[in-house]
């Protein structure tokens, strides 16, 4: 197995898929849609009809999760949190890919299928729900996440790269 791991301290929680199958699916799709939320309905018909045309995109999205972010407080503040299913373990990463990762410690029970969720450090913070298999005891292939949490996926992968290429320049640096 020769797969490409690049250290990233996050987190994750699991179960086996055979644990509650139609459950998993049901909040695997329910993490995927922003586009549930009022604001992002707005949003969306805004830009259909070419009232945003000219706003500034950044500052757009800065007021949505503004919005958003009030909204949590208020469902916070009236007990109304979303209920997420519990899993039955949880791990932290040690390091990911563009389709894999492992794990700290050696939880999994290799070839058996997993869904899980990943709390991802970007902006906005969320919660990504993704179906890995077990390679063997600590190694992960993802097999099932949606495109725009792959896309995010990818972007942290590449920044702890980047982070990784830094520290490795200023250590040559600091030897020379």
């Amino acid at each position: 197995m020769n797969i490409r791991l690049v250290p990233a301290p996050i987190s994750i929680v699991f179960s086996p898929v055979t644990e509650d199958e139609e459950g998993f699916l049901r909040e695997y799709h329910k993490l995927s849609q922003t586009d549930d939320d009022p604001i992002s309905q707005w949003l969306k018909l805004a830009k259909a009809r070419g009232e945003t045309a000219q706003s500034d995109p950044v500052l757009l999205n800065l007021m949505v999760e503004l919005h958003r972010k009030i909204d949590h407080l208020e469902q916070f503040i009236k007990n109304e949190i979303p209920v997420r299913i519990e899993l039955t373990q949880s791990a932290d990463i040690e390091s990911i890919g563009f389709n894999h990762f492992k794990l700290k410690d050696e939880l999994l029970t290799e070839g058996v299928e997993y869904y899980g969720r990943i709390e991802m450090p970007v902006y906005p913070k969320r919660d990504v729900g993704v179906y890995f298999k077990a390679l063997d005891g600590s190694i992960a292939e993802i097999i099932k996440m949606h495109e725009r949490d792959e896309k995010e996926w990818s972007t942290y992968l590449t920044a702890r790269e980047r982070i990784l290429i830094r520290e490795m320049k200023e250590g040559k640096s600091d030897t020379d």
